[in-house]
């Protein structure tokens, strides 16, 4: 379980990094007022949980699959209402960013999204995983 960890801490950190590069070069050439100036915390926001949600999943995977499911269900919602929280506050917070911060914040929550579903259907199907 360490092992499938770490090697997901390093995919998801290469993941931020390619992100973060990728945003710096779309400054460039897109207005700036397309850009939160949260948009840095969005990354360590986005790593920190998508880690801690894929240590309890590999977690539940060692014990049953059935285990797991419930897991999964109940990481996806609290995250899910973690996030809908996170965007309607800081959308009454800060009413003048509300619009760039709304967009960069779906736009990381597909990329991480997309990232963390490949990776959990590759943990699911592994050999050490438990039988179904």
């Amino acid at each position: 379980m360490k092992s499938e960890v770490v090697s997901y801490a390093k995919r998801l950190l290469l993941l931020t990094l390619a992100a973060a590069l990728f945003t710096i070069i779309l400054r460039v050439v897109l207005p700036s007022a397309w850009f939160s100036p949260s948009l840095p915390f969005l990354f360590v926001f986005y790593f920190a949980c998508n880690l801690i949600s894929f240590m309890a999943l590999s977690k539940s995977l060692q014990k049953k699959f059935s285990r797991f499911v419930s897991v999964f269900m109940l990481t996806t919602g609290i995250k899910l209402f973690l996030f809908l929280s996170i965007m309607i506050i800081y959308a009454f917070i800060n009413k003048k960013d509300a619009v760039p911060f709304l967009l960069n914040f779906f736009i990381l929550y597909l990329v991480y999204t997309v990232f963390e579903v490949i990776q959990i259907v590759g943990l699911t199907k592994s050999p050490g995983s438990v039988e179904k």
